[in-house]
């Protein structure tokens, strides 16, 4: 995207995925994910839902399944045309379009279906705010575990990829 766009390296058990965040279409939820990248927040944090064909979700459980702490919710910026594509990294939320916090999935195949499409809760879609520039391998290898059910969650890996480290590399 810009020369000068912030970016991220996830450092998992399993290999490193590097963002480059798309700061200047998505100011609010970049400043939102690079204050929990900042604080620590993603280290020891899962990836706690895989779905083939679709996604790898991560940035808010621990390992027993418990949720960290988070920030506030942010507004939904899914409106500034951005699209879910392969290798795109998008804010995770419930049927609330403004109740992103941290957790993130990155899509493993193009998911147009979670782009904005008008302003109703099920249409807002889902805000893509970066997309991985190296380490697409990693992910690709998250979305081929086998899952299983664990503490009332469902497509959890069965062999548990923790985020070792996030920092910002620019």
């Amino acid at each position: 995207m810009s020369e000068n766009a912030p970016r991220v390296e996830i450092e998992t058990t399993l290999g490193t995925i590097t963002l480059e965040l798309f700061a200047e279409d998505t100011p609010v939820t970049v400043e939102n994910f690079l204050a929990y990248v900042k604080s620590g927040h993603y280290v020891n944090t899962i990836f706690h839902r895989v779905i083939p064909g679709f996604m790898i979700q991560g940035g808010g459980l621990t390992s027993d399944m418990s949720p960290k702490p988070t920030l506030p919710p942010i507004r939904n910026e899914a409106a500034n045309g951005g699209s879910n594509r392969r290798g795109t990294i998008a804010m995770a939320r419930t049927g609330v379009i403004d109740s992103a916090t941290c957790q993130f999935f990155i899509n493993t195949v193009d998911n147009d279906f979670l782009d904005h499409q008008d302003n109703s809760p099920r249409g807002f879609g889902y805000c893509v705010f970066g997309q991985v520039v190296e380490g697409m391998d990693v992910v690709d290898k998250i979305e081929k575990l086998s899952t299983s059910s664990k503490a009332g969650h469902d497509d959890v890996p069965v062999e548990t990829v923790t985020i070792i480290r996030a920092a910002r590399v620019d």
